[in-house]
């Protein structure tokens, strides 16, 4: 009876993995006009030399640098069979492959044999904007970038975003904006990649349909984990951009535990007081004028994309413009911090939400 159970259970599991890669297979058919090409595996391991260099890992696999017969260097992400049942896998291929944007990451192919699955990108010589964001970061082997580049690489983010949102035909949101998820190419021009959270919905539809919570502590808006606040929406992805960039300009992570002042543990509340009082703000040594000025128009741009109402939140073309435009032009949001962010552990957990990681998914 016990060895009939075991049959049983070895068969439900084998029908169950069969119908998922089905399913992935008639999904890649769907996509039949893919720009991106089809590998075998075999030319996986040739391309990445038996995975012989990784670059990093991310929530739903490894990456590995690699070089194409023609000689271009690719990252290769080696998705985890363990992980859901191909979400991830047919999240980036339908996403990625909908879009063409210089500040959106290139899929240059894709690998399906099974459970073995693996997606092939543009490879990004500087990496992610993780290693330049933070001071303490014991992976940052360069200087910290000057604050006109980061103003440049936080547009570039904006525009990016904003492609996603309204430049396509099925707009996308992307659910997991965060330094880790930014690749700078030779140039420091910003793409955003890792498209395994995201959403496609018509471009009508305001507000999205969501049974799990997702993202990275620290980044979710706080309608992805509860509706109390509302539906998820584009301005969901404002929300993590604004958080974002709030790090870029501070040099630290938003949630700072350890801190000898508890003023300080939420650098969100504790910028906000200093500008509401109108400090000076000398977060970097050796500031010029000009440069904390555009750090004060980073905060505040950062503060409006953080408001706890998304409708209170700019969209990312109000962004760009604010950006772009004089600090002069900009006033004081209102206090933010009315949603003070959880500790993990109060946080719901579904393998959808993780805590920030500190390496970088390509």
């Amino acid at each position: 009876m016990t060895c009939c159970l075991r049959c049983m259970k070895s068969i439900k599991s084998w029908t169950k993995k069969t119908k998922n890669d089905q399913d992935l297979e008639a999904f890649i058919r769907s996509y039949g006009h893919l720009a991106a090409k089809r590998y075998r595996f075999l030319d996986v391991k040739k391309m990445t030399k038996s995975f012989k260099e990784k670059l990093g890992q991310g929530g739903f696999g490894e990456v590995f640098r690699g070089k194409l017969i023609d000689g271009r260097l690719v990252a290769v992400k080696i998705l985890n069979a363990s992980k859901g049942n191909g979400e991830e896998f047919m999240n980036e291929v339908a996403s990625i492959s909908r879009t063409s944007h210089v500040n959106i990451v290139t899929l240059l192919g894709f690998c399906l044999e099974g459970r073995r699955r693996a997606l092939i990108y543009e490879f990004m010589p500087n990496g992610s904007l993780e290693k330049y964001t933070y001071k303490d970061n014991p992976l940052q082997t360069t200087p910290h970038l000057k604050r006109e580049k980061l103003l440049q690489i936080s547009i570039g983010i904006a525009r990016g975003l904003e492609y996603l949102h309204r430049g396509c035909n099925t707009k996308i949101l992307h659910l997991d904006i965060k330094p880790h998820n930014i690749l700078l190419d030779e140039d420091f021009c910003p793409k955003i990649a890792d498209f395994g959270l995201a959403k496609l919905c018509p471009r009508k539809d305001s507000i999205i349909s969501m049974a799990d919570a997702r993202g990275t502590i620290g980044y979710v808006a706080p309608e992805v984990f509860s509706r109390n606040f509302g539906g998820v929406s584009s301005k969901s992805d404002v929300y993590s951009y604004g958080m974002m960039i709030l790090e870029m300009v501070g040099g630290r992570k938003n949630v700072k535990v350890g801190v000898s002042h508890t003023s300080e543990i939420y650098f969100p509340d504790w910028i906000y007081k200093h500008l509401e009082l109108g400090s000076t703000l000398q977060m970097w040594e050796d500031m010029t004028s000009e440069e904390n000025k555009m750090a004060r128009k980073m905060i505040m741009v950062g503060l409006w994309c953080i408001q706890t109402k998304s409708s209170d939140r700019p969209s990312m073309s109000r962004v760009i413009e604010m950006l772009e435009g004089s600090l002069e032009a900009l006033h004081l949001p209102p206090n933010p911090c009315m949603f003070s962010p959880r500790s993990p552990e109060k946080l719901p957990s579904n393998g959808l939400l993780e805590e920030s990681s500190t390496t970088s998914v390509l």
